[in-house]
């Protein structure tokens, strides 16, 4: 009996990685850097701050916790400005 495989193709989009000079340039403050960092980061970080909630039939759906979104987004900027580029 012959089989087929197939090899599976990885059905997420894989994200280009940042520019040096963004990096540099938000490590040493740069605004405009800072958000091409976040928004590379947007879909990472709403995927960490999804939570599951239930209605008041007890029907559960998820849903984005703002405030962690937000603490996980200072985090990152605290991070970023602190990183040491050698």
């Amino acid at each position: 009996m012959n089989k087929t495989y197939t090899k599976k193709t990885d059905t997420k989009k894989k994200k280009a990685l940042l520019p040096y000079s963004v990096i540099v340039a938000a490590v040493s403050g740069n605004v405009e850097a800072i958000n091409k960092v976040l928004k590379h980061y947007e879909g990472y970080i709403a995927t960490l701050s999804t939570r599951t909630l239930y209605d008041e039939a007890g029907t559960p759906y998820l849903c984005v916790d703002e405030e962690l979104r937000r603490r996980l987004e200072t985090k990152l900027i605290t991070k970023v400005l602190g990183f040491q580029i050698l």
